[in-house]
């Protein structure tokens, strides 16, 4: 019986060694897979507040008096133009167009891409506008176009990130 029960007992606590060994792996594992997580929605964060930036300052050039902005017609899209500005203005440009291509890279949803792709279309309209308009002549529909896309990359930003729907705040719609 002395063997039967030393037998019994080692395959017992093998089995302990065995059952802890793989709970320490998946406990491990799952901490991993967190972390991993944690940290693409830190990228992605970073990635889309320069984005929002560059937007900002694309946007904040185009309307300064002093830009040099022309415009022809898109080659694919032919209700567009496309905008191309100076030398002062190549900068705020390259890294709006940077920025989106950032955003296409480590965005996990395609709602998010689109939404992206949206808001840089509805950029270079205003600047296409602004290429034979002086920044006072804009009319609003071209910004309520601009807003509303901005809206909607940020909703789709914040569902992506799995934050919160965004508060309604007075007179900001």
């Amino acid at each position: 019986m002395s063997v039967i029960g030393n037998v019994i007992t080692a395959v017992v606590a093998l089995l302990g060694v065995v059952l802890g060994g793989w709970l320490t792996l998946r406990n491990q594992d799952r901490s991993w897979s967190r972390e991993h997580a944690r940290q693409w929605r830190d990228i992605r964060l970073e990635t889309y507040n320069e984005f929002l930036a560059a937007y900002r300052q694309y946007v904040a050039f185009t309307l300064e008096p002093t830009a040099k902005i022309a415009a022809i017609p898109h080659p694919r899209l032919p209700d567009q133009m496309m905008p191309f500005f100076d030398e002062a203005g190549r900068p705020y440009k390259e890294k709006f167009e940077s920025a989106l291509t950032a955003v296409r890279l480590v965005s996990d949803l395609p709602d998010t891409v689109r939404t992206c792709v949206y808001l840089v279309r509805a950029a270079r309209q205003v600047a296409a506008a602004r290429a034979t308009l002086s920044e006072a002549d804009l009319t609003s529909d071209s910004f309520a176009n601009l807003w509303s896309a901005e809206k909607e990359f940020l909703a789709a930003a914040r569902e992506e990130l799995g934050l919160s729907a965004m508060p309604r705040t007075p007179g900001y719609e």
